[in-house]
C-alpha cells in the first residue's frame, strides 16, 4: 500500500471523530503524530550508530513503547495517556544534560500542540495505520516527500488570507541564484513549513558537502523562525526529514517582536531567503520595535527593513514581494530609499499572475540584493508564461525548467525583450517607484472580436437577470408596505 493511500485512510478515520473539526485540526493532529513517529525512526538509526544513546523522552512515552503494538493501549485509557501523560511531559521536558538541545526542540514542538481526537479507539486506528510507514526505508522516505507536499496544499486550503506557501520552483530558483555555500549562516525569518530551508540544505549538501565535518558545519548553519504553531511543527518535522538531526535552530517565535536595535553582530547572517507574509497586518505595538521612519503594521514592509539589519556586510538576500511594495508610497518609499542606499539591489525578477494560484492572483516579484554598497542600477527580468499558457493553475503550476533563460542570462547580462536596466537616477526621478514595466513588452490587443462579443452578451444577460430580480423584490416590498 502506498503512503498516499495510508495518509488518506488516516484522514478518513479522523473524520469520524467528534473532536476534530475541519482541515486545520485534522492536519495538526496528523502532524504531531507523524513527528513522533519520524522522531522514533530517527532515534532507531542513532541507536545503531551511537554507543549508549539515551532518548530525551522517558521510555514509557516513546512512540515504540505505546504505539507500535497494534493490540496495545486503546479507548479511554489511550486518550487519558495522551492528554495527561504524553503531552504534559513533553511540554515540560527539562532542557538539561547531554540532550538539552533535543529536549528543547521537543518542548518547542509540543508547547502549542493539541490532541483534538476524543475517541481512543479511533486514535489507535490512526496510530496503527501510521505504523505501516517506515521512514527509515528509502522508498517510503522518497514517496513521503509527495505526501508532504499534499499536506502543505491542504494547509493552504485551511489557512488565512495573506498566507501562501511558496511554489517549489520559486524556492529552488532563489536558492540556486543566491548560492548559499558551506559555512554560510542561512536564515528564513518567516520560514513557514521550511521550503526555503530544505532547498538550501539540499543545495549545500549537493554542491559543497564532501566530508562528515562538512556535514556537521551544514547542520549548524540553517536557521528559521516561524510564529504560528502548526507551520513550525511542520518545519521541524521537515528539517528532521531532510537530515537535520537536532533542529534546535528552528524557533517558534515572531521575528518582528524583537526591537530592531537589539540585533547585534552575533545575529548577523550571510544569507536571507524568505517569502514574508504579504497582505497581512501585525498586531498593535509590533511597529514600535522599528525606527519611527519605518513604522507600519504591514508585515512585508517590516520584514524588508528587518532583512537589511540581519545581513552582514557582503551578505546576500532574496525575497518574494508583491507589486504593492514596488509602487507604494509614504513609508514604502522611505524603505525603498534605505534599501537602495545600503544595499545593491541588483535584480528584480517580475513574475506573472497566477504563480500562487489558486490561492491568490496577486502579482509578485523576486528581489535579489547584497548589503554593503549602494545601488547604481537595477536589472529587471520579465518572466513570461510557458509557451502556449496564459496562466498557472493548481494542476499546472510553475516549473523550475521555466527559469532556464534567467539562469543563462544571469552571469552575462544584456538587455533583451525580457531584460532591461534602470539607473538609480531614473528610479529617484520616479519617486523610488520600482514598478517599472518592460519597455519592450508588446501590449496585448483587445482580443478576438467574436469572443469579446460573446462575453459582452453573457454579461448583459446576467445584468438583465439581476435587474429583473431587483425589480421583483422592490415590487414585492412595496406591495407589502401597502398592506
Amino acid at each position: 500500500m502506498s503512503i498516499g493511500t495510508t495518509i488518506k485512510g488516516i484522514q478518513d478515520i479522523m473524520r469520524k471523530d467528534a473532536g476534530v473539526d475541519g482541515d486545520a485540526q485534522r492536519i495538526s493532529q496528523l502532524v504531531w503524530m507523524i513527528f513522533l513517529k519520524v522522531f522514533d525512526d530517527h532515534e532507531a538509526q542513532k541507536e545503531l550508530l551511537e554507543d549508549h544513546y539515551k532518548s530525551p523522552i522517558p521510555e514509557r512515552l516513546r512512540w515504540r513503547t505505546w504505539a507500535k503494538n497494534a493490540e496495545g493501549i486503546t479507548g479511554d485509557a489511550l486518550c487519558d495517556f495522551i492528554n495527561n501523560e504524553l503531552f504534559k511531559t513533553l511540554k515540560e521536558l527539562p532542557a538539561t544534560g547531554k540532550n538539552a538541545a533535543l529536549s528543547g526542540v521537543l518542548r518547542g514542538v509540543f508547547e502549542d500542540a493539541f490532541n483534538y481526537m476524543k475517541s481512543g479507539t479511533l486514535i489507535r486506528q490512526v496510530v496503527n495505520k501510521l505504523e505501516e510507514v517506515d521512514f527509515n526505508r528509502a522508498s517510503d522516505r522518497h514517496e513521503f516527500g509527495d505526501v508532504y507536499e499534499k499536506l502543505l496544499s491542504d494547509l493552504q486550503n485551511a489557512g488565512n488570507a495573506g498566507e501562501f506557501y511558496t511554489p517549489r520552483a520559486v524556492t529552488q530558483f532563489i536558492v540556486d541564484q543566491v548560492d548559499p555555500k558551506l559555512g554560510d549562516k542561512v536564515i528564513d525569518p518567516a520560514c513557514g513549513t521550511g521550503g526555503f530551508l530544505t532547498c538550501a540544505i539540499e543545495h549545500v549538501r549537493k554542491k559543497y558537502v564532501k566530508t562528515a565535518d562538512d556535514e556537521a558545519v551544514l547542520q549548524g548553519s540553517i536557521h528559521g523562525v516561524e510564529k504560528k504553531p502548526l507551520p513550525h511543527l511542520l518545519c521541524v518535522t521537515n528539517m528532521m526529514f531532510h537530515g537535520i538531526e537536532v533542529p534546535s535552530n528552528i524557533r517558534h517565535d515572531n521575528t518582528l517582536a524583537r526591537p530592531l536595535r537589539d540585533y547585534g553582530p552575533k545575529d548577523r547572517v550571510d544569507v536571507v531567503i524568505t517569502n514574508p507574509p504579504f497582505g497581512g497586518m501585525e498586531e498593535d505595538g509590533i511597529e514600535n520595535n522599528f525606527p519611527a521612519t519605518f513604522r507600519t503594521r504591514e508585515t512585508a514592509d517590516l520584514f524588508l527593513v528587518l532583512l537589511m539589519s540581519l545581513l552582514k556586510p557582503g551578505g546576500r538576500a532574496a525575497l518574494v514581494l508583491p507589486d504593492g511594495t514596488l509602487f507604494g508610497e509614504g513609508i514604502k518609499t522611505r524603505i525603498k530609499e534605505k534599501l537602495l542606499e545600503e544595499c545593491n539591489l541588483h535584480t528584480i525578477v517580475r513574475l506573472p499572475k497566477g504563480v500562487f494560484a489558486p490561492y491568490t492572483s496577486i502579482k509578485t516579484n523576486l528581489l535579489f540584493f547584497t548589503k554593503g554598497e549602494p545601488t547604481k542600477h537595477v536589472w529587471f527580468y520579465d518572466h513570461p508564461y510557458p509557451e502556449g499558457a496564459k496562466s498557472y493553475s493548481k494542476t499546472k503550476p510553475m516549473r523550475i525548467e521555466e527559469f532556464a533563460p534567467e539562469k543563462k542570462w544571469w552571469g552575462k547580462r544584456k538587455e533583451s525583450d525580457q531584460a532591461w536596466k534602470v539607473s538609480l537616477e531614473d528610479i529617484k526621478a520616479r519617486g523610488y517607484n520600482l514598478d517599472i514595466k518592460n519597455p519592450r513588452a508588446v501590449e496585448d490587443g483587445p482580443g478576438d472580436a467574436d469572443e469579446l462579443l460573446k462575453q459582452y452578451r453573457e454579461a448583459a444577460a446576467e445584468a438583465a437577470k439581476v435587474r429583473d430580480r431587483l425589480r421583483d423584490e422592490l415590487k414585492a416590498a412595496l406591495e407589502g408596505a401597502r398592506r
